[in-house]
């Protein structure tokens, strides 16, 4: 039987699709650590670094690519465990396929929804409605599988480069597409300025003692006109272009504000007591 060929209406949705196949056991961090999407096996921590295209190409293999062999011998990058070029199944060409596996990337084809059940109905037409009824979805979402921990089946299809320190991940999943065009990410720097945003929320102001708590430069605050000066000296109040990242990250948003009492800062005591404004 022909194989058929996947069709997804753009690199989100095929991300989409392979981060709801994923097997219990790993963590789909999107757009994190340059990656479209990098995974986590909970169990010890090993990484995959997952770059997605409609078509398997060179470009994509560049990404995946990145930074792969470099620093080597001279102060190594973090970077993933393993790497891998996702794809629409039946869009990777064997030419390229084969300069994957040299490159030490895998090739991971995500089947559709659509081409699952065209598949189903023609194993229906030739067996019978009973194997499709017994059979539906049988299938896996993607393939390969991704490697387990331990045994050497999986060594055929992923090769483990075994980084000398792998990729930093944020304390919160990110609520963000993996693919998109133009996407946003959950980076370090916008979990703490989340922080900021909710002490502003909760108190009115914020002070240089929450900047320095957080461990995040205020100056950026200040160009940008997200905070200004207020008239109490060592305050600061919202500025005239505020910073929402509760609108770009709801999810996110609320799962810091849930952990306040975890990182919030000091009240400001007598040695943040403001003092009056110099002329």
């Amino acid at each position: 039987m022909a194989k058929v060929k996947s069709i997804f209406e753009n690199e989100a949705a095929l991300c989409a699709a392979f981060i709801s196949g994923l097997p219990d056991g790993w963590t789909a961090y999107a757009e994190t650590a340059g990656f479209d999407i990098l995974l986590v096996r909970q169990a010890d921590g090993a990484q995959i670094g997952v770059e997605a295209k409609m078509t398997l190409n060179a470009k994509v293999l560049l990404q995946a690519a990145e930074g792969l062999y470099a620093g080597r011998g001279n102060g190594e990058r973090a970077a993933p465990d393993f790497r891998a070029a996702l794809v629409p199944s039946g869009a990777a060409g064997v030419e390229m396929k084969a300069i994957a596996q040299y490159l030490g990337i895998a090739v991971v084809e995500v089947q559709s929804q659509a081409s699952r059940d065209e598949e189903e109905k023609a194993f229906a037409e030739r067996y019978g409605i009973s194997y499709r009824r017994a059979h539906r979805n049988e299938k896996p979402v993607f393939s390969p599988e991704l490697p387990k921990l331990g045994g050497y089946e999986w060594r055929e299809e992923w090769a483990d480069h075994c980084p000398s320190e792998r990729c930093k991940v944020p304390d919160y999943v990110p609520d963000v597409a993996a693919g998109a065009s133009g996407p946003s990410q959950l980076s370090e720097w916008k979990i703490k300025a989340i922080k900021i945003c909710i002490v502003l929320e909760r108190r009115g102001f914020v002070t240089p003692g929450d900047f320095r708590h957080l461990k995040i430069d205020r100056k950026r605050w200040l160009d940008m006109r997200w905070l200004a000066p207020a008239e109490e000296r060592g305050r600061y109040i919202p500025g005239r272009s505020p910073l929402n990242l509760r609108a770009a990250h709801p999810v996110n948003y609320g799962q810091v504000e849930a952990d306040f009492d975890k990182w919030k800062p000091a009240e400001p005591g007598e040695a943040f007591k403001p003092m009056a404004a110099l002329l």
